[in-house]
C-alpha cells in the first residue's frame, strides 16, 4: 500500500512539473503536423514528426513559464496547477482524437493527385506510441541541458551576478552540446557512412561484366579501369540503349552513345579525374558526335538512366555524355558533410571539357549542353561562369529538380513574371530561361529561343525544390492558388510546423511514384530534351509512343538505388 501512494506521490509529482501552457501549444502542433504537406506519410515518419511537433509546442510552453518566472509574476498555488494540468491535458486529448480521426483523408488527398490507392487507417495507436517515444526522448534531452546549464550556472554564481551566471550556464552549455554532436556524433556517423557507402560502392556486380568494346569506358583498352569507375559509373556505362535499340525505337540508323565516367578511386583530386575524363572523352570520339552532354551525378555519383536514355534515343544516339563522381554519400549527407566538394568537381570537368572544345573549330564541334539531377543541377549551375562563356556560350542546359539553395534558380523564380506561379514561373519573355513540369511549359512550343536555352524541370510537389526556411514564420508563395497539379488541396500552412513537414518530406522526397515528389519521369525528360535540343525528325506521333514505350520501360513504383533517383 505505500509503495502504491509512493507511486501516486511520484506521477503527481511529474504531473505537476509538466507545463500546462506547454502542453496545449504541444498539442496544437501535434495536431497540426498531422495535416497533409507534399509526399505521403507512413505511421513511423509521421508520429516521429507529430512527437517532434508536440515536443518544439511543449517546448515553447515551458519557455512561456521560464520567462513569467525570470519576470518574478505570482504563480498559482499546486493544487490549482493540477486541476488546471487535468484540464488542459483533457482538451488536448479531445483536439488530438479529433485531428487523428481525419489523419487518414488527409494522407489520401495527397495520394489521389499522385495517383495511389487510398490507405485504410492512418495507424493511431502505433502512431501515437511513435510521437510519445519521440517526445520522451527530446524531453529528456531538454531536462538534461537544462540540468547541465543549471550546474554551470550554480558555479558561476559565485563569483558572478545570477542573472550574468546564468546567462553564461547556457552559453556553455550550448557550446558543450553543440561540441559533443558535432565532434562525437556527426563527424562519427558521417565517417561510417562515408566507409560504408564507398566499401558498397567498390562491389562488383556480377551482373555486369566488363565491356569488351575498345570504345567504352572500363573496357581493357580505357584510361578509366573498370573497378575505379564504381558502382554507379559501371551501371552507367553498361547500360542504356544500345545503337540497335536505338534505331528500333526511333526506325532510322542509330549510332552507339558514348558515356564516359570517371570515379572516386581513379585519381586524387577532382582536377586530375578531371583531366583523365577529358582524355578518354577524346580517346572515345566523344567530340566528334553531334552534341556533348557534361553531367554533374547526385551524391554518390548516379546519373538517372531515365534523362540520358531519352536524350540519347531522341538524338538516335549521336550523342555523347561524361560525368565525373565527387562522393560515396548520398545527396542530402553529402550536401551536409561535404557541400563544396561538388561545385569543386564541376568546375574542374566543365573547365576541362569547356577549355578543349572552344579551341575546336564552332563549325567542327558537337553542341555542348550541361546536365543535373537534384544536388547535380545545384552543382551544375555552379560550375559554368557566365562571364567566361559570353563571348563564346554553350548550347544551353537541363536541371532537374534543383534544390532550394540553386542560386540562379531561386534568383529567376524570385524575379519571374508577374501573376505567374512559383511551382511554374515564367521568366521574361522565355527565350532563355523556361520552366517545365508533368504539364509540359506555360510557354508556347513556337515561341522563339535565343542563343542559350536553358530549362528547369520541376515537380510543385518536389519538398527538395520547395523547401525553405523561411516557412517557418511566413506562408510559402507556392501554396498561392491555383496550385500544383500533384498538391493536396487540403494543405495549409501553419507557422514552424510546415517547415518541418516539408524538411521531413525532402527525407522521403523519393519514395512517390515517378512522375512526382522527387522522382523525374522519361517522358518527363523526352519534352525537355525536346526543348533543349531542338529535336528535329519526330512527328508529334512518334514522340507519343516513345513517352509511351519509356513510362512503360520504366518502373512506377517507389524509387531505387538508396534514395538517390532524384536524390
Amino acid at each position: 500500500m505505500r509503495a502504491f501512494d509512493g507511486l501516486i506521490s511520484r506521477i503527481r509529482e511529474h504531473s505537476s512539473s509538466l507545463s500546462g501552457v506547454g502542453i496545449t501549444l504541444g498539442t496544437l502542433f501535434f495536431a497540426a503536423a498531422l495535416t497533409p504537406t507534399l509526399v505521403p506519410r507512413t505511421a513511423l515518419t509521421q508520429g516521429a514528426l507529430a512527437g517532434t511537433c508536440f515536443a518544439i509546442g511543449y517546448g515553447a510552453g515551458v519557455l512561456f513559464r521560464w520567462f513569467w518566472r525570470y519576470l518574478e509574476l505570482p504563480e498559482p498555488p499546486l493544487r490549482l496547477r493540477l486541476r488546471t494540468n487535468a484540464g488542459v491535458m483533457a482538451l488536448a486529448a479531445a483536439i488530438a482524437v479529433v485531428f487523428l480521426w481525419h489523419a487518414a483523408a488527409w494522407q489520401d488527398s495527397i495520394r489521389a493527385v499522385m495517383g495511389l490507392s487510398p490507405v485504410e487507417t492512418a495507424h493511431p495507436l502505433k502512431l501515437c506510441a511513435i510521437a510519445l517515444a519521440t517526445f520522451v526522448v527530446l524531453l529528456l534531452l531538454g531536462r538534461l541541458f537544462a540540468l547541465v546549464a543549471g550546474r554551470i550556472g550554480a558555479f558561476v554564481r559565485r563569483f558572478l551576478p545570477r542573472r550574468i551566471a546564468n546567462a553564461i550556464g547556457v552559453g556553455l552549455a550550448v557550446l558543450l552540446f553543440w561540441t559533443l554532436a558535432n565532434d562525437l556524433v556527426i563527424r562519427h556517423v558521417f565517417g561510417m557512412l562515408d566507409a560504408s557507402y564507398r566499401e558498397y560502392d567498390a562491389l562488383i556486380e556480377p551482373e555486369r561484366p566488363q565491356p569488351i568494346a575498345p570504345g567504352k569506358a572500363g573496357s581493357p583498352a580505357s584510361l578509366v579501369k573498370w573497378d575505379e569507375l564504381g558502382r554507379a559509373g559501371r551501371e552507367f556505362v553498361a547500360t542504356g540503349p544500345d545503337a540497335q535499340r536505338i534505331a528500333a525505337l526511333n526506325g532510322r540508323p542509330a549510332k552507339e552513345p558514348i558515356r564516359v565516367y570517371v570515379g572516386l578511386r581513379a585519381a586524387e583530386t577532382a582536377a586530375a579525374r578531371a583531366k583523365l575524363a577529358l582524355e578518354e572523352l577524346k580517346r572515345e570520339g566523344g567530340f566528334e558526335r553531334s552534341m556533348l552532354i557534361v553531367i554533374t551525378p547526385t551524391g554518390t555519383g548516379w546519373v538517372d538512366p531515365a534523362a540520358m536514355d531519352s536524350v540519347e534515343v531522341l538524338h538516335g544516339g549521336d550523342v555523347a555524355s561524361v560525368a565525373l563522381q565527387y562522393s560515396y554519400l548520398s545527396s542530402p549527407l553529402s550536401l551536409l558533410a561535404q557541400p563544396e566538394y561538388g561545385a569543386e568537381a564541376a568546375k574542374a570537368l566543365f573547365a576541362e571539357i569547356y577549355g578543349y572544345w572552344t579551341s575546336l573549330p564552332k563549325d567542327r564541334r558537337p553542341k555542348l549542353y550541361l546536365h543535373g539531377l537534384s544536388l547535380g543541377a545545384m552543382n551544375s549551375e555552379r560550375s559554368a561562369d557566365m562571364y567566361t562563356m559570353i563571348g563564346d556560350p554553350i548550347a544551353g542546359a537541363l536541371w532537374s529538380g534543383p534544390p532550394f539553395e540553386s542560386r540562379n534558380w531561386r534568383a529567376i523564380t524570385d524575379s519571374r513574371n508577374t501573376g505567374t506561379p512559383e511551382w511554374l514561373p515564367q521568366f521574361r519573355d522565355g527565350s532563355i530561361v523556361r520552366f517545365m513540369n508533368q504539364q509540359g511549359s506555360p510557354v508556347p512550343a513556337g515561341q522563339p529561343w535565343g542563343p542559350m536555352r536553358i530549362v528547369y524541370l520541376q515537380y510543385a510537389s518536389d519538398p527538395i525544390v520547395f523547401f525553405s526556411y523561411r516557412d517557418l514564420y511566413r506562408r510559402p508563395d507556392w501554396l498561392q492558388q491555383p496550385r500544383g497539379p500533384d498538391v493536396s488541396p487540403d494543405l495549409r500552412w501553419y507557422p514552424v510546423v510546415t517547415m518541418l513537414q516539408i524538411a521531413l518530406d525532402m527525407a522521403v522526397a523519393t519514395t512517390t511514384p515517378m512522375g512526382h515528389g522527387h522522382v523525374y519521369a522519361p517522358e518527363d525528360y523526352v519534352d525537355a530534351w525536346v526543348a533543349v535540343t531542338d529535336v528535329t525528325g519526330w512527328t508529334p506521333e512518334a514522340l507519343a509512343g516513345l513517352k509511351l514505350h519509356f513510362k512503360e520501360a520504366f518502373p512506377r513504383g517507389d524509387s531505387k538505388d538508396d534514395g538517390e533517383r532524384g536524390g
